[in-house]
């Protein structure tokens, strides 16, 4: 029995719009009966959502969004694990001190190209979570230096350029695995389109990940082409891999063409 579900979601605990309470609110109201709550490299929303979740009568599954180092827009997803799991907990504590320190290498990149904003306006934009790309670009959007945020990450925060001065500050794809699956998680690969790979390092990719206790792929997401689903479906039924689905919704200012959406998915393997 298929199930309506988002696996992807960001709250202000990372880089969203929203409250982990308020994410669960929106999902009610949409007829979701799954949520995964993924903000990025920590747990500090999981209870929070939970508990919004037993009030409202909305399952809400612990998730990350963990970078990987290897490539390009690399990241892994973990679903159903303890939200305190200590190693997780270990992990990610290091991380957040990394992700603080990245917000000075970004604004050094984006002085060297000319570009001045206030640190303390990305900061503000954050609301207390963690400091990332979006909240950069939404500086950038109020002062016009760019006219969408697309732009912002097009013209600077996420060229190749950029892209250099962030190798060598994440872990391994295969440590992040490993991670999730230590603590009792299960463990699916994120929006494969993004990952700067052609068709065939793609394949030896997930090839890889699955040796390493891949537990599915993310097929459905707002940006994926027919084609692209086709075939990231068909590399799943290879590997014997389980579907995942996920809006990577970070609010509407922070990300408007992704949306929470309630993706038919089959869960059994999951809950």
């Amino acid at each position: 029995m298929s199930l309506r579900a988002d696996l992807h979601t960001h709250s202000t605990a990372s880089d969203g719009q929203y409250t982990p309470a308020e994410i669960v609110k929106l999902a009610k109201s949409k007829g979701l009966e799954i949520l995964a709550l993924t903000d990025h490299d920590t747990l500090s929303g999981l209870r929070e959502a939970g508990e919004a979740g037993e009030a409202l009568g909305l399952r809400v599954i612990p998730g990350i969004e963990l970078s990987a180092d290897d490539y390009l827009n690399l990241h892994i997803l973990g679903y159903a694990f303890p939200p305190d799991a200590p190693n997780l907990l270990e992990m990610t504590t290091g991380m957040k001190a990394g992700r603080d320190h990245r917000k000075y290498r970004i604004a050094d990149f984006l002085h060297k190209h000319g570009v001045d904003i206030p640190l303390t306006e990305v900061e503000e934009a954050a609301t207390g979570g963690v400091i990332g790309r979006p909240h950069f670009a939404q500086v950038m959007l109020r002062h016009g230096i760019v006219a969408t945020r697309k732009e912002a990450f097009d013209r600077y925060l996420d060229t190749p350029e950029f892209q250099e001065i962030e190798k060598g500050t994440k872990p391994s794809a295969e440590t992040c695995v490993k991670a999730i699956k230590a603590a009792g998680g299960k463990v699916s690969l994120a929006h494969p389109y993004q990952i700067v790979l052609g068709d065939d390092n793609l394949e030896h990719l997930v090839r890889r990940l699955a040796g390493y206790g891949l537990d599915a792929i993310e097929c459905y997401y707002p940006q994926h082409t027919p084609e692209q689903t086709a075939m990231y479906l068909s590399l799943a039924e290879k590997f014997g891999l389980h579907v995942t689905g996920g809006s990577d919704f970070h609010g509407e200012k922070n990300k408007p063409d992704n949306l929470l959406t309630a993706w038919e998915l089959e869960l059994n393997w999951l809950l």
